[in-house]
């Protein structure tokens, strides 16, 4: 039998892991920090931030392929509109994640996803100066022929 490529099955089959997948999408907005298990967190991580990095460029194009992955308008609207702008500046690095324990009655690991929208404090301390790398020539050796002694 072959082995799937496509990542973790998240507790099923293909059909499962496509209907937590769209469950976890639905859940994308600003306000709601939500608790998955630790491996459908894996899951979930770098397609929001691929959705947020669409939504950041915001032409159609980008809209529409969005729209491919998360079917509710409203929640794309939401990216496009609320979220996109309060991440504008931030290169990358969308999502926290905080692992909060374990889950009373199965001991499953638990996290909280939340999306980061605090702007982006750019550093004002001066940078270090860069050391001058002098360039010495150093002096020419006469070069030896290659003819066998």
């Amino acid at each position: 039998m072959p082995k799937p490529t496509k990542g973790p099955r998240l507790g099923g089959g293909p059909a499962h892991k496509s209907s937590c997948s769209r469950i976890l999408r639905l859940r994308f907005s600003p306000t709601v920090v939500f608790r998955p298990l630790r491996r459908r967190r894996s899951a979930f991580v770098p397609l929001a931030e691929r959705m947020v990095t669409f939504a950041k460029r915001g032409d159609l194009h980008a809209r529409r392929r969005v729209m491919t992955v998360i079917r509710d308008k409203s929640a794309v609207h939401k990216l496009f509109t609320e979220i996109a702008p309060l991440v504008e500046h931030r290169e990358g690095g969308y999502t926290r994640i905080v692992k909060t324990g374990y889950r009373k009655g199965d001991n499953a690991p638990m996290a909280i996803i939340e999306l980061i929208l605090d702007p982006v404090e750019r550093s004002l301390r001066p940078r270090k100066p860069r050391l001058q790398v002098t360039q010495q020539r150093l002096p020419r050796l006469p070069l030896r022929s290659m003819a066998p002694r």
